[in-house]
């Protein structure tokens, strides 16, 4: 017995290693700040709690439908048209284990060997993993900092082939926060105008936690002749700090809603009836202090640039939401540790921080472009401002 040729297409996750050395160290004793996890720090509103008690309590533990119960079906398809302007039918909804399963649904669903998906580098490090586990090609494009990390029209034109089968837009952007404007979602809806057999998965995760004002859409919203190739993800996990309830869910179009169905039925079956009851809460009760959270957010993320931005040979871009950075190290590659290490690679850089730093970020490679890194800012002024001090103090010790 050996593993199969589709496992040996993909890699463990580079993001949840990172966050399982951090869990050992910590069992160890070592005191190491950990700023891998792309996990909001706040506690699931009480009132998404008590929902789930009273879920509990009433019974409602058993199968639901495989992609979700009509109830939440009805709190999505309001949420997209309150958050959104976007008009769904339930039958275009599909709920599933967390936002990642809906990709790894849609994906594995609709592409076949010598499909290609075009992924922006940089990119979730989950995209072409689960592209190249269906079969499919991914074809990177670059949209580095001098794009300011998003894709350009231009390059999006190029990556598209007569094989191409989806283009994925993560807006805010994980790992570099960068989010598209309107104007820049127009632009590259005209290019997709231009290839009506490509798909866009829309991914909008971090769709609540945007900064200065800045104004979330989604490309369906603004390019309405795309809303039928469109299929917008979103999810509980970021904004309601649901990460362990894991629930994600997206609306398009019916065939492949009942596609996704399908191959869901045969894997997980339904997400938990808990979560989901759960979810239901979240998606229509109070939505006030997503903003204030958006706050706190902004203020992690102000402290986290300006101190790393004081750092000779790291240089680090503002980004408009989600809770990460992603600065650039190419000031410092090439330079020397204490113990005599030459720093050569991001992978380097991020070893050196954890073996003499305590702090644990997330090499840039693992998400497609070099040299760089991401951290996650969310958790406490006080912690970041340690790390920030740490690493700080790690780069002045370099030679």
């Amino acid at each position: 017995m050996s593993p199969s040729a589709a496992l040996g297409r993909i890699s463990p996750s580079p993001t949840l290693a990172i966050t399982s050395r951090v869990l050992e160290l910590k069992r160890a004793g070592v005191d190491v700040i950990g700023l891998g996890a792309g996990e909001p720090d706040f506690d699931t509103p009480d009132f998404v709690k008590e929902a789930a008690i009273k879920a509990i309590q009433d019974g409602k533990t058993k199968y639901t439908n495989v992609d979700g119960t009509i109830e939440l079906k009805e709190a999505i398809v309001a949420k997209f048209a309150r958050d959104n302007h976007l008009t769904y039918r339930t039958d275009q909804v599909t709920v599933n284990v967390g936002g990642k399963h809906t990709l790894f649904n849609a994906i594995v669903a609709t592409v076949d060997a010598g499909d290609e998906v075009v992924i922006p580098a940089p990119y979730w490090v989950s995209y072409p993993d689960v592209v190249q586990f269906a079969g499919g090609t991914p074809v990177f494009a670059v949209a580095g900092p001098e794009q300011d990390y998003k894709l350009s029209p231009e390059a999006l034109e190029a990556a598209i082939t007569p094989r191409t089968k989806w283009v994925i837009l993560n807006s805010p952007s994980n790992p570099t926060g960068a989010a598209y404007t309107v104007d820049e979602l127009k632009a590259l809806g005209e290019v997709l105008e231009r290839h009506p057999h490509v798909w866009i998965f829309a991914d909008d995760m971090y769709e609540h936690i945007v900064y200065d004002g800045f104004r979330f859409a989604t490309i369906a919203e603004v390019c309405p002749s795309l809303y039928e190739r469109t299929l917008t993800v979103n999810g509980c996990s970021k904004a309601y700090a649901m990460t362990g309830w894991r629930i994600g869910f997206a609306a398009g179009a019916p065939w492949l809603v009942k596609a996704i169905a399908k191959l869901q039925s045969q894997s997980t079956s339904n997400p938990c009836s808990i979560a989901q009851a759960a979810a239901v809460a979240a998606l229509t009760g109070p939505q006030d202090f997503l903003a204030e959270r958006a706050r706190v957010f902004q203020g992690r993320r102000d402290l986290v640039v300006s101190m790393l931005n004081q750092i000779d040979g790291v240089t680090c871009p503002t980004p408009e939401g989600a809770f990460y950075v992603y600065p650039s190290l190419a000031g410092l590659m090439g330079k020397t540790t204490p113990k005599g290490k030459r720093i050569e690679t991001d992978e380097d850089f991020v070893a050196y921080l954890l073996d003499d730093a305590r702090v644990a970020a997330v090499q840039g490679a693992a998400f497609g472009l070099s040299p760089a890194m991401r951290i996650s800012y969310a958790t406490s002024d006080a912690l970041l401002t340690e790390a920030c001090h740490r690493i700080q103090t790690a780069c002045a010790a370099l030679r």
